[in-house]
């Protein structure tokens, strides 16, 4: 009898590279993620900033800002992440770089 290898498919993990560093925000880098909801609907991620920011002024301004809604996500591994409605990679990468959060070489944009 001929013996299949068969790979059985696994969800994506957009997280999987973070889960390597020991760290939140280690290696100062902010990553800014995209993840796919349903149909059109989609979630940006942002995880990496400090955590002397305040994570709600900065939400509050970039929920005023772009016209989208988002919450202050608290994981075990990766600390805190910043979670908004729709597509606001461009968006978000601009406004951390204006408001002097953080450095254009310090954000990684990750996604389609």
């Amino acid at each position: 009898m001929v013996e299949l290898e068969v790979q059985i498919p696994t969800a994506f993990d957009p997280f999987a590279d973070a889960k390597d560093s020991d760290a939140p925000g280690a290696k100062g880098y902010v990553h800014i993620r995209i993840q796919q909801r349903n149909g059109k609907k989609c979630l940006t991620t942002v995880q990496g900033l400090k955590e002397t920011f305040s994570y709600d002024k900065i939400l509050k301004d970039i929920k005023k800002r772009f016209c989208c809604n988002g919450n202050v996500v608290q994981d075990k591994a990766l600390g805190k992440i910043v979670q908004l409605q729709g597509d606001q990679r461009k968006n978000v990468s601009q406004f951390l770089v204006q408001a002097g959060i953080v450095q254009k070489d310090q954000i990684k944009i990750h996604g389609f």
